[in-house]
């Protein structure tokens, strides 16, 4: 399952930018990698795995602007088509199941 955040906050104050900051920072310590500029993107195990991360992301919502939260199955990810210019690129890599012995 993959997690996506989009978001569209407000900068124009300072405090508004160190608001936008302080999220973009909750994102990253949380395990999520920037897709966009205001797009970032989690692996997660699973359906509850991403319902603890969803809990996380709207615990801490800014004050001002838009937020944005979508779950995708592996499935639906991997039909995704990515492009720099003409040039196809590579999905990035999900979450590496866990092996008991």
């Amino acid at each position: 399952m993959w997690l996506f955040v989009f978001f569209d906050l407000p900068t124009e104050t300072r405090k508004e930018r160190k608001a936008a900051t302080n999220f973009r920072n909750l994102l990253l310590k949380d395990g999520f990698s920037m897709f966009q500029y205001s797009i970032y993107l989690r692996g997660c195990s699973s359906r509850e795995n991403a319902e603890v991360h969803e809990k996380r992301v709207r615990k801490r919502l800014p004050e001002y602007g838009k937020v944005g939260i979508l779950r995708i199955t592996d499935k639906q990810f991997g039909m995704m088509k990515l492009f720099f210019g003409t040039k196809p690129t590579k999905l990035p890599e999900g979450p590496k199941q866990l092996e008991m012995f």
